[in-house]
């Protein structure tokens, strides 16, 4: 286990290194002049000039990357070049509304989707079972925004119990707001998210029913769906925890367009805002932690995956 954890933390490491490559160079290729947006239309090719050298964009490139990439090993993500403001507390103040989305969003997907999936595998042939299937397909196929502006159509413009936009200005001082203002965008990315992995759990469940070990427990006495229930869950189980990795990455995909729909302060609507005005240093430390993010959630996922099958600790 120790060997195991070592090498996944050596790929993680390499692969946060080459996102960090890539992430740097995709931005300068961007058209435009940030010295130009920041100087403003009037100003001389002097102005330009100087604005250039004090943020050091005539650096060469692997100057301009070492010199960011050192920045972040300290922990410092940059300063944005609008507003002088520090990347990093930028980000942990809007997390404060991304992370509790996410979480929320996650749980959401998982409380309706994982029962689900296993009834609509136990049941398949039935009625019930193939309604099941039918509307996950469906949902799953729903544009995140439409399914949205959908919510917010029914429950806050016709019965009027949520909030449609916005989040209260106190934050989580004021916690009931703050909670009501979260529940239509993490229904939104819950129940999308939640389709597809409802899709996942009938598929891996239905696997799980034709292995042996299923087929021979029900020979020795149990019925077919109670030999699932005690034999064949836990290997679905470890099938969800390999695609909570993925989830988690579309969750935050789609927390990108929530965010901007229904205008919650986050992560998400800042990197968009960031990008229109193209504030490099800025955009680059989101899209790192974000990446670093997922990267990490992949990291653990590997770890608990590997923990919970005794055939990987068996086989190492």
């Amino acid at each position: 286990m120790i060997r195991y954890t070592l090498t996944r933390l050596a790929l993680l490491l390499l692969g946060l290194f080459v996102a960090s490559v890539l992430i740097f160079l995709s931005l300068r290729v961007l058209p435009g002049d940030v010295a130009q947006l920041i100087a403003g239309t009037n100003s001389s090719p002097e102005q330009i000039a100087a604005i250039r050298t004090e943020l050091g964009l005539d650096e060469p490139l692997i100057s301009q990357y070492i010199d960011w990439i050192g920045g972040v090993l300290r922990g410092d993500l940059g300063t944005s070049l609008l507003t002088g403001t520090s990347v990093t507390e930028e980000l942990v103040e809007k997390a404060q509304v991304t992370v509790p989305l996410g979480i929320f969003a996650l749980t959401i997907a998982l409380v309706f989707s994982l029962p689900l999936g296993v009834i609509s595998a136990m049941r398949r042939g039935r009625s019930s079972g193939t309604a099941l299937s039918v509307g996950a397909q469906a949902l799953a196929a729903v544009p995140v925004v439409w399914a949205g502006m959908l919510l917010v159509v029914v429950f806050a413009v016709w019965l009027g119990w949520l909030p449609a936009q916005g989040f209260p200005r106190a934050g989580w001082s004021d916690p009931a707001a703050a909670v009501l203002a979260l529940v239509l965008p993490a229904l939104t990315i819950g129940i999308v998210e939640g389709a597809m992995l409802l899709r996942f759990v009938r598929s891996a469940t239905l696997q799980a029913v034709g292995q042996d070990y299923v087929r021979t427990a029900a020979a020795k006495g149990l019925t077919r769906d109670a030999a699932l229930l005690r034999h064949g869950l836990p290997n679905v189980g470890l099938s969800v925890v390999t695609v909570l990795g993925l989830q988690v990455a579309g969750i935050i995909v789609g927390a990108v367009v929530i965010e901007q729909l229904f205008t919650l302060p986050g992560i998400g609507r800042m990197l968009v805002a960031d990008v229109g005005a193209r504030d490099l240093p800025k955009v680059q430390g989101e899209l790192l932690a974000l990446t670093g993010f997922v990267l990490i959630v992949g990291f653990f996922v590997d770890l608990a995956h590997r923990a919970l099958d005794p055939r990987q600790r068996e086989a190492a």
